[in-house]
């Protein structure tokens, strides 16, 4: 049975069942645009989540809906930026990457839906990610003149490859939850994702296992925007 913890947000709603924290993305419209007030609040849940944890540390899931994951910054908000906004945009952006990345206890990404952009930063700053079939995923800054500041341009690389990540950014094109198994960017695919992120969580491999695995695409140097 899944719980409700008390929070006061738009953003997101924070359930617990039992076993683990699940953060699930929400809005007014659905689309879970990680606004700039967005990613400070989840910054700040997250962080205040870290600090919960004592000695019997729970996994986090973090969800959106059927139809989205999240479809990443809203574009009304960063394109008026000034230079010295968009740096300051960025660092915002990497302080939420960050903070999922240093989660004491492994964070899984469970996406249905589309999962684009500064979504795709959020899902790939976490340990693992589960898909549904219907997943979708892009990076389509370049479409539009834009590259992701949040990190993703250093944990896709890592992650899938230099060759496959330049050809997710540059050619700005949708990928199916098939072919993003085949490229290593998702973990599985479920039909029932948040089961499955807790199958895994509690079953070999061992939580510490997820974390150790995580580290090979999310290092130190995660703040340099660029790797290409």
């Amino acid at each position: 049975m899944v719980h409700h913890i008390p929070v006061s947000s738009i953003f997101f709603q924070i359930e617990f069942d039992g076993r683990a924290r699940i953060l699930r993305l929400t809005s007014p419209d659905g689309t879970n645009r990680l606004t700039r007030a967005c990613v400070l609040a989840l910054t700040a849940a997250i962080a205040e989540l870290k600090d919960e944890l004592t000695k019997q540390i729970r996994p986090l899931i973090i969800a959106g809906n059927q139809q989205f994951f999240s479809v990443g910054a809203d574009l009304n908000e960063v394109a008026p930026l000034t230079g010295p906004e968009t740096y300051e945009f960025s660092a915002m952006g990497q302080a939420l990457m960050n903070t999922i990345v240093s989660y004491p206890a492994p964070v899984i990404a469970v996406i249905e839906g589309h999962c684009m952009g500064g979504g795709l930063d959020l899902a790939l700053a976490c340990h693992r990610r589960i898909a549904a079939p219907d997943a979708v995923f892009g990076h389509r800054g370049a479409a539009l003149g834009l590259m992701t500041g949040w990190g993703g341009t250093q944990r896709l690389p890592r992650l899938i490859g230099k060759g496959r990540a330049l050809e997710l950014f540059i050619s700005a094109e949708k990928i199916t939850a098939v072919r993003a198994l085949e490229i290593g960017l998702v973990d599985a695919i479920s039909d029932d994702v948040l089961d499955e992120a807790l199958r895994q969580c509690f079953s070999e491999p061992s939580q510490a296992h997820i974390m150790r695995k995580s580290r090979q695409s999310n290092r130190p140097d995660d703040s340099i925007i660029s790797s290409f």
